[in-house]
């Protein structure tokens, strides 16, 4: 009886993992989008006569299930378009860019990744919008809009104006912004931390007419501090 006990605690080791004991491997999430890794960014090119389709973004993002549902998303609603509308004139064209941004103040180390899209499906113009991901290395998990100011701050009386002056010295004259669309924390979800504050980031239409196009704004760290978490 004894035997079998010992025989079946090797056994029960063994597969927990000694030395030597396979472990899954990490999810290639380029491979599945059919990109090519070169170490650093994962690649990703299509095209036939409607359309072509040029996506990078770095391949070391902590949190790269988000950014590769994303791209695999915004890819396949194009594609659908494209397959729907049958280009003939000129090719569909999508182009997803990624730009990185690290910050390491006050002992909450950040990582950041932008992604900009330029959509063009045959319209007046092309469009260019943002789609954001942050991360707080030290806790491992995201950081939301709701997550990077303290639970009592009321961040926009603070920004809005900022923004809007920021707006209005980028286009060398007065420029109107809805204040309903302007005071809308839906209008702040894609930004990236730096060491010098926050680069809010504005798709096209989204705060200012679609032919001013994207814009972005940097708040400084020294006007918003003390809001955030």
């Amino acid at each position: 009886m004894r035997m079998v006990k010992v025989a079946t605690l090797i056994a029960v080791a063994l597969v927990a993992g000694t030395p030597g004991t396979a472990t899954a491997a990490p999810k290639n999430y380029c491979a599945e989008l059919k990109g090519v890794d070169n170490g650093q960014t994962c690649d990703i090119q299509q095209s036939d006569p409607a359309y072509q389709v040029k996506i990078s973004f770095p391949g070391a993002y902590p949190d790269l299930k988000s950014v590769a549902d994303y791209v695999s998303q915004t890819r396949d609603g194009f594609l659908n378009v494209v397959d729907a509308s049958n280009p003939r004139d000129m090719p569909y064209e999508l182009d997803i860019t990624a730009t990185s941004y690290t910050s390491a103040v006050h002992a909450r180390s950040t990582q950041s990744l932008v992604l900009q899209n330029y959509e063009n499906i045959g319209g007046a113009h092309p469009d260019t919008s943002f789609k954001a991901f942050n991360w707080d290395q030290a806790a491992g998990k995201p950081i939301t809009y709701d997550s990077l100011w303290r639970p009592d701050a009321d961040p926009l009386t603070v920004v809005y104006p900022l923004v809007v002056a920021d707006l209005q010295k980028q286009a060398g004259q007065p420029i109107a912004v809805d204040p309903v669309t302007g005071m809308d924390a839906a209008s702040y979800r894609n930004f990236a931390i730096t060491d010098d504050g926050v680069i809010f980031f504005f798709s096209q239409g989204q705060l200012l007419p679609e032919a001013a196009g994207a814009t972005q704004v940097a708040v400084p760290r020294s006007a918003i501090d003390a809001l955030l978490a």
